[in-house]
């Protein structure tokens, strides 16, 4: 009789989002024999090959049907785990509890400048959870909970997608910066139209900064002269401070900046504008455990932590 072990379950899912049995076993602390062997041993107790024998990095059929099976399976397991290492092994009463187990937080790339310091409090207050932090693109970890691969996240914008719950938690700034020594970085009252002329830096295409600022320009009506289109937030913060363009940025990205006098806020009517920072979690997942007080610790401190300034 078949019997799937959660062990071999685990080591399948890493190679299969890893798709590298080497990357796989650096992920798990094992050696590449050693992962080879435990997929070897599924196969061979399932009847059929996982991965496509002239492509190890591709699944076949069945391997991908296992796949979702093994994530559900792997996310029930983990929530077993949290829920038990609630308990301690000194006993069960209220004062030898403590909060134990890991925590997979993703965020977007521009959470990841108050993530940390949310991680941190947060470990502060238990220090027997074990943290890990991944920063993707919102696509990337929107797939990662869709997958089950991860259970709680942060992002902006709340998702549209069915499977997904969103609780709004703190404001998120935006705001039009240029060069400390740009001319509109003098003027006060400025108006859209005083923007016509002067050369925009854009994010890359599908960034959800650049879907902020296309919306609010066709709102305005007005069309800009893009001069560089640019990936990431910290390319886009120094081609500004070099001078190459006015950009529109979260307030997030340019903190230290602002605070050392090296940007400018252009004093723009009805800016900065704002969107919500997220919690997210699959609805069909019960938080519990680290998850659950997790969640509560964000509601609590996250305003807090993530407030941020829009004038220097």
């Amino acid at each position: 009789m078949m019997e799937l072990k959660v062990r071999h379950l685990r080591v399948f899912e890493a190679v299969a989002s890893c798709g590298s049995f080497s990357r796989a076993a650096e992920q798990l602390a094992l050696t590449q024999p050693a992962v080879s062997m435990v997929v070897r041993q599924l196969e061979q107790e399932l009847g059929t090959a996982l991965f496509d024998p002239t492509d190890r990095k591709r699944l076949s059929d069945a391997g991908q049907e296992l796949l979702g099976h093994a994530r559900i399976i792997l996310a029930q397991v983990r929530a077993a785990e949290e829920a038990m290492a609630f308990y301690t092994e000194s006993g069960s009463t209220e004062a030898s509890r403590g909060l134990r187990g890991l925590l997979h937080l993703g965020v977007v790339q521009t959470a990841n400048y108050f993530a940390p310091r949310l991680l941190s409090e947060f470990h502060r207050r238990h220090p027997d959870v074990h943290l890990r932090l991944t920063v993707a693109k919102r696509s990337e970890i929107l797939a990662m909970l869709a997958e089950r691969r991860l259970d709680i996240a942060i992002t902006g914008y709340p998702p549209s997608e069915a499977d997904v719950e969103a609780h709004s938690f703190a404001r998120h700034p935006h705001c039009l910066v240029a060069s400390v020594n740009h001319p509109l970085a003098r003027r006060h009252g400025l108006d859209w139209a005083d923007l016509r002329r002067e050369d925009f830096i854009f994010r890359e295409q599908g960034s959800s900064t650049r879907v902020f600022l296309e919306q609010l320009l066709q709102s305005q009506s007005l069309q800009v002269r893009q001069s560089l289109e640019l990936s990431g937030n910290e390319t886009v913060k120094h081609a500004v401070m070099e001078g190459l363009g006015i950009s529109f940025l979260s307030a997030h990205v340019f903190q230290v900046e602002l605070e050392a006098g090296r940007i400018a806020v252009l004093d723009l009517a009805d800016m900065p504008k704002y969107i919500d920072w997220c919690f997210i979690h699959r609805r069909d997942v019960t938080l519990n455990g680290v998850n659950q007080a997790f969640k509560d610790f964000v509601f609590a401190e996250g305003t807090r932590i993530a407030a941020c300034l829009v004038r220097g």
